[in-house]
């Protein structure tokens, strides 16, 4: 459950604002699932989106993820202004963006904005210091054989979750939030990721890879390996809606991966 700033311990209060100055006011997001607290404060250096898990929390270690990853992926994503372990919580304080949610319906303004988050990301070499899960061991139980998964390797950061929430058009350009996953990967694999976000937002599977296509990383993908991706994502989404059968939006992606893998296997 998504908790309040005033949920916090004093002690961790008092270090946020230690780095910031007081704070005068909080307000609670209610987007996105990878943060217990995740709020924005107004404080007297300015606004701060802070979000965070107990430093027990089983995903805990993806903090420290998002904060390695920042240096390497900002300023697409939000500047990481400080980072807070006090062996009670673990805080990351960003930059705030003013900006609101990608719309991914047919005709949006936003999709060329996208496609050129989506170009600016494939663009960006790994680094070898900072450790990575690799796409091919995330989606390794959804593809038939190992010398499948062998074709989604890579040596390009990946975002992989393009849902709008996670991708907010800020002074007409589109900045990509909640690093929580970043993964090693083939440079074309975001852009076949937002091609389900696509089709659950009303393209057809033609029309969304059209949009997909307008990244460069797009045309270095093999057809079979596309057909590879788009079978493990129907799996993928499959799973997650049968966990999830009241969840309006994980069916929703369910279907989209299924129009985008019959498709494929049509053309």
């Amino acid at each position: 459950m998504r908790m309040h700033w005033t949920d916090l311990p004093t002690t961790t209060r008092d270090a946020v604002a230690a780095r910031t100055g007081p704070v005068y006011a909080a307000e609670t997001v209610d987007k996105g699932l990878n943060s217990e607290i995740a709020a924005t404060l107004d404080t007297r250096t300015g606004r701060v989106f802070v979000k965070g898990l107990r430093c027990d929390h089983p995903r805990a270690w993806t903090q420290q993820r998002e904060a390695n990853i920042n240096a390497y992926v900002a300023p697409l994503a939000p500047r990481l202004l400080w980072t807070i372990n006090d062996g009670e919580w673990n805080l990351l304080g960003f930059e705030h963006l003013d900006g609101r949610p990608a719309d991914y319906r047919p005709g949006s303004d936003d999709l060329p904005l996208v496609a050129e988050a989506v170009t600016v990301l494939s663009r960006v070499h790994a680094p070898a210091e900072v450790e990575l899960k690799q796409i091919e061991q995330r989606l390794a139980d959804y593809v038939d054989r190992p010398d499948d998964a062998a074709l989604l390797r890579g040596d390009t950061v990946l975002h992989t979750d393009w849902t709008p929430d996670n991708v907010l058009i800020v002074d007409n350009a589109a900045r990509v939030v909640d690093w929580a996953w970043p993964t090693r990967g083939a440079a074309w694999i975001d852009a076949a990721c937002w091609v389900i976000w696509l089709v659950s937002a009303g393209h057809t599977p033609k029309d969304a890879e059209l949009w997909a296509a307008r990244t460069p990383a797009w045309s270095t993908a093999a057809p079979y390996a596309l057909d590879v991706f788009a079978t493990a994502q129907q799996r993928l989404w499959a799973g997650i809606a049968a966990d999830n059968p009241e969840t309006a939006w994980k069916q929703s992606l369910a279907d989209a991966a299924q129009q985008w893998l019959a498709y494929r296997q049509a053309s």
